[in-house]
């Protein structure tokens, strides 16, 4: 399996451990509520709060990662800086992880542009195969 593919898969596997401290807080507020786990979620503060926010925004951050990797593999875009970008992308979303739940949100916010910029530039990756091979 190539290394964009190998992040893809961390990446999904991201949007679990985002979500890991939620439990926690959930059985902080008297245990978890398998009826109405959405609007227990809803009542958390503080980490776990930030825990749902980051996990709800890994699913939307996977999503533009795997259409970029898919978009460089299917029309066989491949090199270094495609998996610079796929590690790149990797690395960002696991400090926004921590940035998130360590409530820095500037911080977060750059890591976070960088993050969007890899699955961008991943995205436009057939352009500029295209401009390199003319």
């Amino acid at each position: 399996m190539s290394i964009p593919f190998w992040c893809v898969f961390i990446s999904a596997l991201l949007i679990y451990i985002a979500r890991a401290p939620v439990a926690k807080a959930m059985k902080e507020q008297g245990g978890y509520n398998n009826h109405e786990p959405r609007a227990q979620q809803a009542q958390l503060t503080g980490l776990g709060a930030r825990a749902v926010a980051a996990h709800q925004n890994s699913f939307e951050a996977f999503m533009l990662f795997a259409v970029g990797v898919l978009m460089a593999h299917t029309t066989q875009t491949q090199g270094y800086l495609i998996d610079l970008l796929a590690i790149i992308f990797v690395i960002s979303r696991v400090i926004y992880l921590f940035l998130y739940w360590n409530d820095k949100p500037s911080a977060r916010s750059a890591v976070w542009v960088v993050g969007i910029l890899c699955s961008l530039l991943l995205m436009l990756s057939p352009v500029y195969r295209y401009l390199v091979m003319m």
